[in-house]
């Protein structure tokens, strides 16, 4: 296993449609367990394969504490939502920043996709497991979270962002 190097915003590969996966083979469970390391070490509860520049429709989410609840989805699908939440998101490929998103998530999803197994699966999630499947969804469409924000707000993320990398450089 690998750690992977995070695309970070405003990176134009982030807006990128990822591809679905013909076959779970070998390089595919190799790329979601990367993409699992990658999330564990950056802390983070989800990762999709086009923050790491894979165009792959890949997810990976744990949200537990222990992390020790991983999951992977494989051409995720979102078949179903009710409800509507607010929730404070935050996202590997916008470091530091954290916004509210308001009125764009659903309380509750049902997706299916595949598994590591290449089998089939269905999962009915709430809360912040429903938020952080739809979040990484997002980035399989090459949509971030600061997309459902002001212009405003989106102009002044991406000058806090350039400013702290040009003081990291």
């Amino acid at each position: 296993m690998a750690i992977l190097s995070i695309l970070h915003y405003p990176d134009p590969r982030l807006h990128q449609v990822a591809e679905p996966v013909d076959k779970v083979d070998e390089s595919i469970k190799v790329l979601a367990a990367d993409m699992a390391e990658t999330m564990y070490a950056a802390p983070g509860i989800g990762l999709a394969a086009p923050q790491v520049n894979a165009l792959k429709r890949i997810i990976v989410v744990d949200i537990s504490q222990e992390k020790d609840q991983l999951q992977t989805f494989i051409n995720p699908e979102i078949t179903y939502k009710e409800g509507q939440v607010e929730y404070e998101e935050g996202c590997l490929s916008v470091p530091g920043i954290y916004e509210m998103v308001v009125n764009k998530r659903a309380e509750r999803i049902k997706v299916k996709a595949l598994g590591l197994d290449g089998q089939p699966f269905e999962l009915e999630a709430e809360g912040l497991l429903a938020i952080c499947i739809q979040h990484e969804i997002d980035h399989l469409n090459g949509k971030l979270f600061i997309q459902y924000l002001s212009d405003f707000k989106q102009a002044r993320i991406k000058t806090k962002l350039k400013k702290r990398e040009k003081r990291n450089l």
